[in-house]
């Protein structure tokens, strides 16, 4: 594969020494069977904290999280099997507003998902509401010595096989976004139940849980009473350009298969690589490989040089990455022939993998109103 991006302006040594030392890690580890989707999750948070990939998920007490060092992993790991991104991303995403606005106490749980020893879950998305989190209708009532929690959540990743999620309700201290909460809530809290195992077309831990009077202690509260919206809001800032690199480890792999393809397979004499249209689909998913990766890694650059919001740039990364490794990928399959729909082939895998990330942590259309509100402000 292409590394010469690694000696872009935006990385340090250090990300180097991680993608070349992550590259020997996958080649030794991955991909992994699949049969069992839980049981290949938890065999891979448990491979990856021993490996110590995942005490780059959240960040130690004093600590900032890089964001560059997240996407190179991202990247890296897609690239080798969408499962183990999947693994990887979920510890960060699951404990991203412990890592930025949790207590002591609460980072003890951080410190089990950085080493492998927990599985973290995300539980924000309801029935009715997606991308609208305003809407957000579980509620969470205050009492004596802490609070009760009722509702549902959906569409949650890890779910069933989390061992903590972090969840969001409705205090009411305001109308809207300024009534919500994060709360800490252990999985095996009484009243919390998964009401369904989702399945989607590319295997993953996919869950609608019911909250039913579970009953969290008062430190379950992460921040302050309402700030649940900004907590929200600034761990997807955070990792929404993750899900950009992500989609350019899966493309960067569907070029490499696109590209052993048309070298190795002939027609009438001619290998696939000499024919001039051939070489035009080959330069197009060159160069929107490379736009999206430049977009990523400028949102995570600024992010690490200490930007306070980087809303337009996280939303830009993920929706030309993702849109663009959609394009990528079926010109892959494209390139394979017949080869490219067969069950199992790699870009058969990856044309599943790709599609759900233009839709999660924020829809390619939503990512559209961001940018333009940004522009336009």
């Amino acid at each position: 594969m292409d590394r010469s991006f690694l000696d872009w302006p935006f990385f340090e040594d250090r990300h180097r020494a991680l993608a070349e030392g992550l590259d020997d890690w996958c080649r030794v580890h991955l991909p992994v069977d699949h049969k069992d989707v839980d049981a290949a999750c938890r065999a891979l948070v448990a491979a990856l904290g021993e490996g110590g990939w995942l005490r780059h998920s959240g960040a130690a007490a004093g600590e900032r999280l890089d964001v560059r060092t997240l996407c190179l992993i991202r990247e890296t790991l897609a690239r080798g099997d969408g499962l183990a991104d999947f693994a990887f991303a979920m510890q960060g995403l699951g404990m991203g507003a412990v890592s930025l606005f949790g207590s002591g106490e609460q980072r003890e749980w951080l410190e089990r998902t950085r080493t492998g020893a927990a599985i973290a879950g995300f539980a924000l998305t309801e029935p009715g509401s997606g991308s609208d989190v305003a809407a957000t209708t579980t509620t969470a009532i205050r009492v004596q010595g802490g609070w009760v929690l009722n509702g549902e959540k959906t569409w949650i990743s890890n779910g069933g096989i989390a061992d903590v999620y972090v969840t969001f309700a409705r205090t009411g201290e305001a109308p809207g976004a300024k009534g919500l909460s994060a709360f800490l809530m252990p999985a095996d809290s009484p009243g919390l139940t998964v009401a369904e195992r989702l399945e989607v077309i590319a295997p993953h831990p996919l869950a609608r849980l019911r909250l039913a009077d579970v009953v969290l202690p008062e430190g379950a509260l992460i921040g302050a009473p309402g700030e649940g919206f900004k907590i929200a809001m600034s761990v997807l800032d955070v990792f929404r350009a993750t899900v950009g690199a992500a989609a350019l480890g899966f493309a960067r792999r569907a070029l490499d298969e696109a590209l052993a393809r048309v070298r190795e397979r002939r027609i009438q004499g001619v290998a696939l690589a000499e024919l001039q249209m051939v070489q035009g689909h080959l330069a197009d998913m060159a160069v929107k490989i490379d736009a999206g990766a430049l977009l990523i890694y400028r949102a995570a650059w600024a992010k690490d040089q200490g930007a306070a919001r980087i809303s337009r740039e996280a939303a830009m990364a993920k929706l030309y990455a993702t849109e663009a490794a959609q394009e990528v990928i079926d010109m892959a399959v494209q390139l394979h022939g017949g080869e490219g729909v067969r069950t199992g082939a790699v870009v058969e895998r990856l044309y599943r993998e790709i599609r759900a990330l233009r839709i999660y942590e924020g829809a390619s259309d939503v990512q559209r109103l961001i940018i333009a509100r940004a522009v336009l402000s």
